[in-house]
Parts: C-alpha cells; structure tokens; sequence
C-alpha cells in the first residue's frame, strides 16, 4: 500500500497513470539488485527503448516549434535537451530518485541521487509509457517534464501571465490574480497547483514544479480557453 500510495505522487508528476504497476515498478529497479537475492528485471531494456522515443519526442517538437531552423540549430537544440544532465536534472524534479530499488551498497553509496542513475530511470520510465500506452501518451510526458527547459515548445519565448495580463487590460477586464489551490511532495521536490483568476471570466488552473511553472500553466489554459493562443503551444 505504501508504494502504491508513493506511484500514485510520482504519477501525478508524470501526468500518465500506469494500468501495470509491475512495470513502473521495473522502470524504477536499477541494475545493480541483479546479484541480491531478491533480484529482479532491472531497468536497462526499458531504458534502451526509452531513449529511443525521447530522441523522437523532442525531434518532432522541435519540428512543429522552429519550422525555420537549420539543420545545425536543430541538432544544438536536440542535444542539449537529450543529454544527460538535462534528463538527470527532470528527475531531480520528479523526485525520482526516492522512488528507486537500488542495492543496498548502491543507496548507502549515494545512488538515488547520482544524475547517471535519474537520467537512465528517466528514460526508462518513458520506455515503460511507450511500451503500456505507445508512442504519442510517451510524447504528451516528455512534452509535460520538458516544459520547464523552455526551447521544445513553440513560442516558448512567449511569457504567458504577461500575455495573459496585457489580454485582460486589453478586454477591460480586473488584473489576473494567482492562487496557490494545492502544493504536494517532499520538501526538497514540491509540486504546485495554481488558480488564476480573473473578475467575470471562469478560473483556469495549472500544475507545475514550481510556482512560478504552474502559474504560468494555469495562464496558458485560460489563454486557450479563451481563444487567444492555440491549445498547445506552450507544451
């Protein structure tokens, strides 16, 4: 029950609930429980596959979001996305590393925060997500857990609570107001859910690791409802 409750955090960090438990459970088991007793799949094959559809996730974002890029800025975007300290740091932000099984001499040796052992369950868990729901429920993650390193998004440069201020003043409408609905996880790893709200207009909320990441969430979903952005744009 515990570690079901536990799943149940990191899933709604990923935004994707796992209908198999086992296989989240596998994401998250790090090679070196191979020579305990207890030893299990680890997470190699899935992080193998995992690789393979981030690789592709942030080729087809961005794509869609800088359609007059060269080849050479594409491929300076898409490394540094991909690489390493970019996927350790997005499990830093999942708090991925008190999810993991390591070994015994591995957690006592610092494991669960060690950026080869997140990077590799970072892509391990979007190979699980590949392999339970496909390719485009893995994509819509990567796009959610990437969102905060800006640049795979279409007009990511775009700051949506100004857009969203300077469409109120300009629709004579009351000044957003933000308002912190919800904030979970442990302390070093929190996650917020903002309201924004504006006089006359319905709320709209957002999530993110900060607050800041789900104020500007929630200002995109009410620019969308309303029509003055199309739905996506901002991840």
């Amino acid at each position: 029950m515990f570690r079901a409750r536990k799943f149940k955090d990191l899933e709604k960090r990923l935004g994707y609930r796992f209908k198999d438990q086992a296989l989240l459970e596998r994401a998250l088991t790090h090679a070196s429980v191979k020579g305990s007793k207890n030893a299990r799949a680890d997470n190699e094959r899935l992080e193998f596959v995992g690789d393979r559809v981030l690789g592709l996730a942030i080729v087809e974002i961005l794509n869609e979001a800088f359609p007059e890029a060269t080849e050479g800025e594409l491929a300076r975007r898409y490394n540094r996305l991909v690489k390493g300290e970019t996927c350790a740091k997005v499990g830093r932000e999942l708090a991925l590393g008190t999810f993991m099984v390591l070994s015994d001499s591995e957690a006592e040796s610092g494991g669960r925060s060690k950026p080869t052992i997140l990077a590799d369950a970072v892509e391990a868990v979007l190979g699980a997500i590949f392999v339970e729901a496909g390719f485009n429920k893995a994509r819509d993650v990567v796009r959610r857990l990437w969102q905060s390193e800006g640049e795979p998004h279409p007009k990511a440069s775009v700051d949506a609570k100004s857009a969203l201020q300077e469409w109120a003043q300009g629709q004579g409408l009351s000044l957003p107001h933000y308002v912190e609905v919800e904030r979970t996880g442990p302390d070093h790893a929190p996650f917020f859910t903002a309201e924004v709200r504006i006089k006359g207009r319905p709320p709209a909320r957002g999530e993110g690791a900060s607050k800041r990441a789900a104020e500007q969430a929630a200002a995109t979903a009410l620019l969308e409802r309303e029509g003055v952005i199309g739905k996506g744009l901002h991840g």
